[in-house]
This record gives structure tokens, sequence and C-alpha cells, in this order.
């Protein structure tokens, strides 16, 4: 395939996005971003100053502090580094992703990583997930997915993948914070989550990994062809 592609896949917290596109990826032999993964590193660098994810003055001010470089690993894993370190093992955190959830909002912030993010699409093919990528980030994209299943299944995967590092999470904390991301990235101002009105639906709540992925594989192909 000697064609230059984008593929966006949208969709709520814990859908799958991050393992169906680091497939999807793999297989195709380019680029995967994690855009979710991008926003938490701001939020990182956010809470190292102690800045509140509401606080719009401070984060404002101290938004261009934060120097973000994306790199990939020889096995393909994408890591986040913040002023030259990496702290991709700081992002997987319920505070991270309230955080990113919230400076998502300000235009300020989006406007600041948008151009990043486009850049990425632009030198390389690539399998970009997030909340906006269809309809704002990569609103020419040749392939377009939403992504989602149920809070309660979503809640349960969240749970699985947190509980052995945060032994003193609950599954009700892990449902209750869901909704509220729902909430808050569907109400949004700015760049709300929504289905772009060309993307395809793929509900995975009765769905394995390996069975979502092939379905995503299958829907890449034929809009590739």
């Amino acid at each position: 395939m000697n064609k230059h592609y984008a593929i966006a896949i949208d969709g709520p917290a814990g859908a799958g996005k991050s393992t169906v596109a680091k497939a999807v990826a793999k297989t195709l032999g380019c680029y995967y971003v994690d855009t979710g993964a991008i926003y938490r590193t701001l939020g990182v660098h956010f809470a190292m100053l102690g800045i509140g994810p509401k606080d719009k003055d401070g984060i404002t001010r101290l938004l261009g502090d934060a120097y973000i470089e994306v790199k990939y690993t020889q096995e393909g894993e994408q890591r986040m580094y913040l002023n030259g370190e990496d702290v991709t093992g700081e992002l997987r955190t319920p505070e991270m992703s309230d955080y990113a959830s919230k400076i998502s909002a300000l235009p300020v912030v989006r406007e600041y990583l948008l151009d990043m993010q486009r850049q990425i699409a632009k030198e390389h093919n690539v399998v970009m997930d997030g909340r906006d990528i269809g309809t704002v980030v990569l609103p020419d994209a040749e392939v377009k997915i939403f992504l989602t299943a149920s809070a309660e299944e979503r809640a349960r995967r969240r749970f699985l993948e947190l509980s052995p590092k945060h032994p003193k999470l609950t599954m009700e904390q892990v449902l209750s914070d869901i909704r509220q991301r729902d909430e808050q990235d569907s109400t949004r101002k700015i760049a709300p989550l929504k289905q772009a009105h060309d993307a395809v639906l793929v509900d995975t709540s009765e769905l394995g990994v390996d069975e979502a992925v092939a379905e995503i594989q299958r829907i890449v192909q034929e809009k590739l062809k």
C-alpha cells in the first residue's frame, strides 16, 4: 500500500481504542498515535506545578513550558516525554484521566496540541485515536471509526487494567469516573466527543479483543482498497 493515509479511531473512555489501534497499526506497519496520552502528559506537567485542571489562567500561563515529544520503541510502543523525561508510566491513573478530560476542553490547550498531531499525520501513515480525530484533528482521514461499548463494560475493562497497581480502587469508583468522563467529553463546547457523519460505528460490548481487532481490520482493508 503506497498511498499516504490516516485512520481515525474515536470513542469514549475504555472502549478499547488503544488496543485496537495498536494492533491495526502493527498490521499495517504504520505509526500509532495515542492522542489521549498527549493530553495526559500535559496533565502531568500541570500537576507537577500544582496547577489544577480548572485553573485556566495558570494553564494558559505555563502551557508554553511543556515540551512534549512522542517517541517509539523498537517494538513500536509509544512513549511520552515531558521536557526530556519519560512520563509514560504516570499517565494511566484516574487523576490523569480527569486532568486530560478537563484541560482538553480548553481552546488554548487544543490549539497548542493540534498542529503537533496533524504534523505527525502529515509526515507518516498513522492510526490515531482520541475523542475528536475524525471530526476535528483529521477531518479528511481516509478511514474513520467510532468505537464504543456500554459504560458498564468499559468500566469493567478499566478496573481490570488499573486494579493491580491501585488495590484500593473499586469498580463503583471506576464506573462513576467513566460516566463523569463521558459527560465531560460529550458536552464540552470545544470539539465534543461525537461520531463523525462518515465514521463507521463499531460496538465492542460483546466482542473480545481479537474479534474487535478483526472487525476494525476488515473495515480498514475495505476502505483502503
